[in-house]
């Protein structure tokens, strides 16, 4: 008997960095609220291990599979960081433990997925944007389009309102409708010529700057909803605020 096909309408959880000098315990209770509302699958937009030293990865990745191993049920897709990809030893541990390549793609009911791989550079890489040229021309059908890398690349042109750069140009030929990242531990969010741009708040690494709530220094996770060929993003903190992503804009929490 064939699997049955993945509903239209379902709900994911999108996962910001566990680590970047991980908070002890946090990434755990991240991980049970967010499978608490049953999500269809976990995304997470990379730094999994704390890494940066081939000679403890791989004890380093056997430790997170320990705290995954009570969630094995629901489907998780890792983003490579720059804490979980540094070298070829390290490349080769994050192809085993993700189970895919550093780039690649994925589909769940007729939502298309790209994830990206910037983990060795600041700037998208021109290699990385011509495979995404290519996977986005060859799932057009898809009804919603994202689109994930660990570093915001993006950053400066979204907080500039530059619409020319190269990765926004093919979001809006394509019709992506969000570019989703993370690696600053802050969540910060823009709207820029109908593309959404969301750094997702950390889910373990340490807490910069203010610290504070309003200004997207929280830990959390994000649930997103699609249905109707639409996405819509609630933000949830660990302490129980939760808000539409609306809410935030470039400089925190709007009206704050």
């Amino acid at each position: 008997m064939a699997p049955a096909a993945a509903p239209a309408d379902f709900h994911f959880v999108l996962l910001g960095d566990r680590t970047g000098e991980v908070q002890a315990g946090v990434f755990e209770k991240v991980l049970a609220q967010a499978a608490a509302v049953r999500p269809a699958f976990l995304l997470s937009v990379g730094d999994t291990i704390q890494g940066l030293r081939d000679e403890t990865a791989e004890n380093e990745w056997e430790n997170v599979q320990r705290i995954l191993a009570p969630y094995r049920k629901i489907p998780l897709y890792l983003s490579p960081g720059n804490h979980d990809v540094w070298s070829a030893a390290s490349e080769e541990l994050f192809r085993k433990n993700a189970g895919h390549p550093l780039h690649y793609s994925f589909e769940y009911g007729g939502a298309h997925f790209a994830v990206l791989d910037n983990s060795r550079s600041d700037a998208m890489p021109a290699g990385e944007l011509e495979w995404l040229d290519a996977d986005l021309k060859a799932h057009g059908q898809a009804a919603v389009k994202m689109v994930v890398s660990h570093r915001p690349s993006w950053l400066l042109d979204a907080a500039l309102g530059n619409t020319n750069s190269a990765l926004h140009r093919m979001a809006k030929q394509y019709g992506v409708c969000c570019v989703l990242a993370g690696h600053v531990h802050q969540l910060i969010h823009a709207e820029l010529d109908g593309v959404m741009y969301l750094a997702a708040p950390s889910a373990g690494g340490h807490l910069r700057l203010s610290g504070k709530y309003e200004d997207g220094w929280f830990f959390g996770w994000t649930r997103v909803d699609v249905k109707g060929g639409e996405a819509s993003f609630e933000v949830h903190s660990l302490d129980g605020q939760v808000t539409d992503v609306s809410a935030w804009g470039r400089a925190g929490l709007a009206g704050k």
